[in-house]
């Protein structure tokens, strides 16, 4: 299977902005090659060789974004821990930080690393989920390659130590294959295909399982594998936004464009941000325009 080619441009800016509609952030600059000791199997490289961003350049380069009033406040918070229930106080400190670079600074990566290291301490299925899920769906937009392992190692380590609480989390399972297959974190994303593929045989109804390997599909460029399971996410889940824009994308990726308007026409009665409503109706405009 060939590395995956990411979607096109309009559906992954569409995507993006569902992101970032969702957790109030802006993507944070792009950052170095990772330097110096790195936390949770960032030294780790992947199939491809590539070294991952490091989380000390993430923080740093996001710093940089700030009035000098709020760094002066970030360090503050940051060197808060004293004697006593230290687990609680670092819990407080993460928290505190994670919600200052949602909805203060509006960067996601310190966001999601912060919401990460608190799902670490706290240990629980529930915040080591949602923290992976965070970089998971992050990473699928990101065209920043060492970021974007980063991420992906980042939300690999968080599923697997979800799958340690509970082994039958089928969700977890599909995102951890998930990892392997949007993250270049393997030279060989058929082994994310087939942890995916063990939820699937075992329940077909699975939507997240079987969008996943219709975006997997999509990107190696399997349009007609891509079909059936995007038909069969949008038969399970009608109003499933996402299947109905990757339908159209497909069609629009091999230049059918009549088709492309359809699928686009049908995700606008369940799209409901008026920014994301208009990008599409922009779209189907255009695409009009290829058509004749």
């Amino acid at each position: 299977m060939k590395k995956p080619q990411w979607i096109s441009l309009t559906v992954a800016v569409i995507l993006t902005a569902l992101i970032f509609l969702f957790v109030r952030t802006v993507p944070a600059k792009k950052a170095s090659i990772a330097t110096g000791n790195q936390q949770h199997n960032e030294n780790n490289g992947p199939g491809s060789g590539l070294s991952p961003v490091s989380i000390d350049t993430i923080l740093l380069m996001a710093k940089k974004e700030l009035k000098p009033a709020q760094l002066t406040w970030l360090n503050t918070l940051e060197n808060s821990i004293t004697r006593g229930d230290v687990k609680n106080q670092q819990l407080a400190v993460y928290h505190q930080l994670s919600h200052f670079w949602k909805d203060t600074a509006r960067i996601f990566e310190p966001y999601a690393w912060y919401e990460a290291e608190a799902a670490r301490l706290e240990n629980s299925e529930k915040s080591l989920t949602f923290a992976a899920r965070l970089f998971l769906d992050e990473l699928q937009t990101d065209d920043f390659m060492k970021r974007r392992l980063w991420k992906a190692l980042q939300a690999k380590d968080l599923f697997e130590r979800s799958l340690k609480i509970n082994p039958e989390n089928d969700s977890a399972k599909v995102g951890l294959g998930a990892c392997y297959l949007f993250g270049n974190i393997s030279s060989t994303p058929m082994e994310g295909i087939q942890k995916i593929m063990e939820v699937v045989q075992k329940d077909s109804n699975n939507v997240f399982a079987q969008l996943t390997l219709a975006k997997g599909a999509l990107l190696s460029g399997q349009f007609d594998k891509a079909i059936v399971r995007l038909e069969k996410v949008i038969q399970l889940q009608p109003g499933n936004m996402e299947g109905y824009l990757l339908m159209a994308d497909l069609y629009e990726r091999k230049q059918d464009y009549k088709n492309a308007v359809s699928w686009y026409r049908k995700s606008l009665p369940v799209i409901q941000q008026p920014e994301i409503r208009d990008a599409v109706s922009q779209r189907i405009e255009d695409l009009k325009k290829e058509d004749k």
